[in-house]
């Protein structure tokens, strides 16, 4: 299951009034990473693995013609995505709860993988970019957890009974529709071998779910598995920290074929300690200008840093380190990357992105085919 998706809501109709059998709103259960595939019997009653898909987590609620897409965050999705409330009315149960991902998939038939960047553009204030990009770009719903259906809770049954109930609720499913069963197994081994090619296709790993217990919302009950690689990385500069003490996050980038260097992503998990130690650590390299002030650099804008301070000190890009990492799409880390250690002994001009370990290319479509 994929990030938080923090959503700012522009002014629009209250939520629908929803008549479902359980209390609204729903807190997703959560998982915990583990750093293996766990074994099936590792817990009382056996576990169910799953493939952990890359998009925005959504509690799907329908009371007859009335559809909301709620987030992790409890924030409504609705007015997003018009294509998939299309999509619940179509193919989804009269009266139901759904534990789901919205995703969008991207690239030619037979080599689509989960597109992240396309799945973020979705958010946007205005009606007119909305629609026009649930055309270009529209979204799918991938389907996990019943929670409720007619006029029964399911909160305090087994994984596994819920299980079953979701999957007789979308078996008339058509191979073409945009809403998607996601497949299971008990078999470890096949879990292992998902965690392996499935990452090709855009997917975060492997969960874990303990059949036998119910739906705990906001608890890290499950089990996650997640893609983990190192690669070596220029430092190119820092942001401070919004406190305005000490650095708030490192730039990284990385030498292309032609030799020149780019902005791959950052690094921002540190102590306050730490993140004063950086600036003195850090001062050798900075680049200045004639009069020994810091020269700044602004980085690129989004609907997400719009209100926010873009600004970094240049660093002369000859400090290399050696950073971990989950996923590269395209040509930039999917999330912040982890801090391993510096690499003096490197060339910055051999950090490329030819080598970043990447995954090899597998097509969604095999992923989502349950049979």
């Amino acid at each position: 299951m994929g990030d938080n998706v923090r959503v700012t809501e522009p002014t629009q109709a209250p939520a629908p009034q929803l008549n479902l059998p359980i209390d609204l709103p729903v807190s997703p259960m959560l998982a915990k990473a583990v750093p293996k595939v766990p074994a099936a019997d590792s817990v009382p009653g056996g576990l169910s693995y799953e493939p952990k898909w890359d998009g925005f987590r959504c509690i799907v609620l329908r009371d007859g013609e009335q559809v909301e897409l709620a987030s992790r965050g409890s924030k409504p999705l609705t007015r997003y995505f018009p294509e998939v409330v299309e999509a619940v009315l179509a193919h989804l149960p009269q009266k139901c709860a759904v534990d789901a991902e919205i995703v969008v998939r991207n690239g030619r038939s037979g080599a689509q993988r989960l597109d992240w960047e396309a799945l973020s553009q979705r958010i946007h204030p205005a009606a007119s970019r909305i629609t026009k990009l649930s055309v270009e770009t529209p979204a799918e719903l991938v389907c996990f957890d019943l929670l409720a259906l007619g006029e029964d809770s399911l909160m305090d049954s087994p994984f596994g009974e819920r299980r079953r109930l979701l999957e007789d609720a979308l078996s008339g499913l058509a191979a073409d529709a945009p809403v998607h069963l996601t497949r299971t197994t008990t078999d470890a081994v096949e879990a292992q071998r998902w965690f392996e090619q499935f990452e090709g296709a855009g997917l975060d790993g492997v969960v874990a779910k303990p059949l036998a217990l119910p739906y705990e919302p906001g608890k890290r009950t499950m089990l996650k598995i997640k893609h983990s690689r190192t690669a070596d990385a220029v430092l190119l500069g820092y942001r401070i920290h919004k406190s305005g003490q000490g650095v708030g996050s490192l730039l990284l980038g990385l030498y292309n074929n032609e030799g020149e260097i780019f902005g791959v992503g950052g690094i921002s998990a540190f102590t306050n300690v730490r993140r004063l130690e950086l600036i003195e650590e850090l001062a050798p390299w900075v680049v200045r200008d004639e009069e020994g002030a810091a020269v700044t650099g602004e980085g690129e804008r989004s609907r997400f840093s719009a209100s926010k301070d873009i600004s970094f000190v240049k660093l002369r890009p000859e400090r290399v380190v050696e950073v971990k990492f989950d996923q590269l799409e395209g040509s930039r880390f999917r999330h912040s990357v982890g801090f391993l250690r510096w690499r003096p002994d490197r060339d910055p001009r051999s950090c490329t992105l030819d080598q970043v370990d990447r995954a090899i290319a597998y097509d969604l479509d095999s992923v989502l085919t349950t049979t």
